[in-house]
């Protein structure tokens, strides 16, 4: 069996782009970072980009690309943007429509396709510090959370911070806020440790995106800022059209984790 953590980003995307892998992108392309999506018409997409520039630890932006190019590119000038993505999600007005493998008939001449910084991008740098990703050890997506959290609106766009969260052992939780910390272009640091009731989650058995996993004696719910927050924002604002990943199903760049690193 392909063990797709050490396979290249061209590699995965040529995979992904013949509907060849449908499934959570986490603990793919080793090294490599990975980005959320968000797709909205020209006449939208300045606002989009301010929002994302009051809010970055929710939309650290990696790449914008020209209206009505599918082509990345910083971020990957290889890749497409309507295809190389396992599975995608179309809202309309607010309301989820659909899930596709492919958005090429989606796609028009006005479009602006906005890549934003995932935290499946540091879960290389937790690993090797020897801090345990579950929802990798479980091979399930990560568990994504609504939160209490306003974002600053811009323009038409304003909702609720969205979190993905990881149990870490206690004596591990310092080490992980330092070793995400470096990674501020994919949300950096926690916005939360411990309580989830704080931030307005009621249930961890019951996240609003990606699976539940288990919670050990002696873990500690951690929360990162997290990119499917576009997605809360859509429901609540509700563009004509807006295109995004589905949640865990990420675009993987030609960026090195690395090279989003601070010292």
């Amino acid at each position: 069996m392909t063990n797709l953590s050490q396979l290249t980003p061209a590699e995965l995307r040529q995979q992904i782009r013949n509907n060849q892998l449908i499934q959570p992108t986490a603990g793919m392309a080793n090294g490599y970072a990975q980005a959320n999506l968000a797709i909205l018409p020209k006449q939208q997409a300045f606002d989009f980009l301010l929002f994302c520039q009051r809010n970055p630890k929710s939309c650290p932006i990696l790449d914008v690309t020209d209206a009505g190019s599918p082509v990345p590119k910083f971020a990957a000038p290889s890749g497409d943007i309507r295809t190389d993505i396992p599975k995608y999600r179309i809202y309309e007005n607010g309301e989820l429509v659909k899930e596709v493998t492919d958005i090429t008939d989606y796609w028009t001449e006005d479009m602006v396709a906005f890549l934003i910084g995932c935290s499946f991008t540091f879960e290389h740098a937790l690993l090797n510090n020897d801090i345990p990703v579950r929802h990798i050890e479980e091979n399930c997506n990560v568990p994504m959370y609504k939160t209490n959290i306003s974002c600053a609106e811009a323009g038409i766009f304003h909702g609720s911070t969205v979190v993905s969260m990881r149990p870490i052992p206690q004596q591990d939780v310092v080490r992980a806020a330092q070793v995400t910390s470096r990674f501020p272009a994919v949300h950096g640091g926690p916005v939360h440790i411990g309580d989830p009731a704080a931030i307005g989650i009621e249930d961890l058995h019951s996240p609003d995106f990606g699976d539940a996993v288990s919670i050990k004696e002696g873990e500690v719910p951690v929360f990162w800022a997290c990119g499917v927050t576009p997605q809360a924002v859509a429901m609540e604002t509700k563009p004509s059209i807006m295109i995004t990943h589905a949640p865990g199903h990420m675009f993987i760049t030609d960026i090195r984790d690395e090279k989003l690193g601070v010292l």
